[in-house]
């Protein structure tokens, strides 16, 4: 591909979230935290899950994947995000934004799909628990994860190839903190109604269909509780719990941006800060506070960490 033919503009400027000099080195602190407890939290559970022997389920290999793939989406954005805070610098090569833009949707949709393949296995794992050995066994626990992959590539390409293709004479002023679809048809100066439709198809398509796969399959769990006991039902919920937090906190965010047409940008701004950022540095806490065998294994860790020095 191109760029040069269609586009004069060598770099784009990000406004990022603020120009107070004040609030930006509060936002600076704030979210250098935020990325290292990510980092820190999803590498802890990383080395937890590899580590341990009790939890080697189908359940902790989603949950290991998920963590990698946390600290991949968070470090998409933050890093340069949080530089930018600190040194006022905010440009970013036109080629780099094209990476940043694919990397973003590349593992925000691996997430989506890891995310939906752990509220199958959940499914499996209460609705079906005789044949869950063979049905979550590692080769179709494997394919699921690649097929996460798969899918995620295929759609952040397309995503990719619609911006790509736009000419950008100018103004490259971004309102946001990193390189979006939304705030890049706006600066296109071509008419860009046929690629905002493709895009929110595209990422509707993804967004809706997984989250109805996570619902039903979450109604399918409810409804075979029915006749169960007290300790039935706060066992099956137990390892719900979590999962169904997660969904919510990251799908309610990304499906109301990218399922319609933009139109604040500023208000897009600050939900994407929720599901780039907040999302991938909860995950581990919720999974873990929520979770007796990884407590226990990560206890484990630290004792044998503690007893080898």
């Amino acid at each position: 591909l191109n760029m040069e033919n269609t586009s004069n503009v060598k770099e784009f400027i990000l406004l990022g979230l603020s120009e107070n000099q004040r609030v930006q080195k509060i936002y600076f602190v704030l979210f250098l935290t935020f990325y290292l407890i990510t980092v820190t939290g999803n590498l802890l559970i990383v080395v937890t899950i590899s580590s341990s022997q009790r939890l080697n389920s189908p359940m902790y290999f989603f949950l290991c994947c998920l963590s990698v793939v946390d600290i991949c989406y968070s470090s998409i954005t933050a890093p340069r995000m949080i530089a930018g805070l600190l040194v006022g610098s905010k440009t970013i090569p036109f080629a780099g934004c094209m990476a940043q833009l694919f990397g973003f949707h590349f593992f925000g949709c691996t997430e989506v799909f890891l995310l939906a393949a752990m509220a199958y296995d959940r499914y499996v794992a209460i609705c079906r628990p005789l044949h869950y050995a063979a049905l979550m066994s590692g080769r179709p626990c494997g394919r699921m994860v690649l097929g996460s992959w798969a899918g995620a590539f295929f759609h952040s390409t397309l995503q990719l190839l619609l911006i790509i293709r736009l000419p950008f004479c100018g103004p490259n002023i971004i309102d946001h903190y990193f390189c979006d679809v939304h705030p890049l048809l706006r600066l296109a100066c071509a008419d860009t109604h046929a690629e905002g439709a493709a895009l929110v198809v595209n990422g509707g398509l993804i967004t809706l269909s997984t989250f109805v796969i996570l619902v039903s399959s979450y109604v399918v769990i409810l409804v075979s509780l029915k006749g169960q006991t007290a300790a039935g039902w706060h066992k099956a919920l137990s390892t719900c719990g979590s999962h169904i937090t997660v969904v919510i906190l990251f799908f309610g965010p990304c499906t109301s941006i990218y399922i319609r047409p933009s139109s604040n940008l500023a208000e897009d701004k600050d939900v994407a800060v929720f599901y780039a950022i907040i999302t991938p540095m909860l995950n581990p806490l919720i999974y873990t506070l929520r979770n007796e065998e990884v407590k226990s294994a990560m206890r484990k860790l630290c004792s044998r960490k503690v007893g080898s020095e």
